[in-house]
């Protein structure tokens, strides 16, 4: 077991840690068991914020578990060449990486297959963290999903919150809540407190409902600010999003794409988002940008593959407010 031979020396002003998963998308309509071809991508939603916030123009690493299978070394190259910091990745012998499937129904929806159980990820502790990595850092970001894969990972990313929060790093969150890794009970409870210890955090609109009911986004931000973050960012699909402060509502409409593939698109918003808090943008520049990057990722297929650069996206919100 070592450390992915460090990427770049220089602390990161923006740490993420959770769990890569290699994406296998499948090229044509059907059942996963009829596909016969798939692209091959890489997914994990912190991993995938990880990439967004690099590719946007600011320093980020990346701390998790793979294993040293060709799946592992294909994250490591990946994060390498976007310039993620790879310094703090543990590179587990003998395991093997996650890897999930992407099917394609025929009505256009996304079926989503995973392997996951007992991967590196999963076993994630909190030995495995650096405090002062975290405590270095501007900005610190994690996910329900990473609570939700096991245990061990759950108890790392509370370790975690809780070393940034006491250090004055910001602290951003999104829940991205999957029912089918752990049951809503559980999932409410660690989100809510998740939500206690986050600055900033990133429901989408399926969230919220699922956390707290039929209820208004508005309604919903304003229960979670009760919590304790100081900013609720309300993802509202291809509608863009809501904004809730203790003193701000900024409604921030989305802007109209015809989308190719979904996956990663919230999590490219929320690393967006957090470029515009380090660059300190006003809320209603910051959830423009967000929206534009997260419009910019349902372009082409894959999580990755469609991230926009800086360039890209400036260019994109000019375009658009010329028509």
């Amino acid at each position: 077991m070592h450390a992915g031979e460090g990427y770049g020396l220089m602390q990161p002003e923006i740490v993420s840690l959770g769990e890569p998963m290699l994406e296998f998308n499948a090229e044509t309509t059907g059942r996963l068991k009829d596909v016969s071809t798939f692209k091959r991508g890489w997914g994990g939603d912190t991993s995938n914020f990880a990439v967004a916030v690099a590719r946007l123009g600011r320093s980020v690493g990346y701390m998790c578990r793979v294993g040293d299978d060709e799946f592992g070394k294909c994250f490591l190259e990946l994060w390498r060449t976007e310039g993620v910091d790879t310094s703090r990745v543990i590179v587990e012998e003998n395991g093997f990486t996650g890897i999930y499937f992407i099917s394609i129904r025929e009505e256009g929806e996304h079926d989503f297959t995973y392997y996951r159980a007992d991967s590196p990820a999963s076993r994630l502790s909190i030995d495995d963290l650096d405090p002062k990595y975290i405590e270095d850092a501007k900005l610190f970001h994690t996910s329900g999903i990473s609570q939700a894969i096991s245990e061990s990972s759950r108890e790392t990313v509370f370790k975690a919150m809780e070393i940034a929060k006491q250090s004055g790093v910001l602290v951003t969150y999104d829940p991205n809540l999957r029912l089918k890794l752990w049951p809503i009970n559980t999932a409410r409870a660690v989100i809510t407190y998740a939500f206690e210890l986050a600055d900033v955090v990133f429901p989408s609109i399926e969230d919220v409902r699922t956390l707290l009911g039929p209820i208004s986004p508005e309604a919903a931000a304003r229960q979670i600010l009760k919590r304790g973050p100081k900013i609720v960012v309300i993802k509202l699909g291809a509608d863009g999003c809501l904004v809730v402060t203790r003193d701000q509502v900024v409604r921030s409409p989305g802007f109209r794409v015809t989308p190719m593939d979904t996956t990663g698109a919230g999590d490219a918003f929320d690393g967006a988002f957090d470029v515009g808090l380090l660059e300190e943008w006003t809320i209603e520049e910051t959830a423009e940008f967000a929206n534009a990057v997260g419009a910019l990722t349902t372009l082409k297929k894959g999580a990755v593959a469609p991230l926009p650069r800086r360039e890209q996206v400036d260019e994109f919100i000019t375009s658009q407010s010329q028509k």
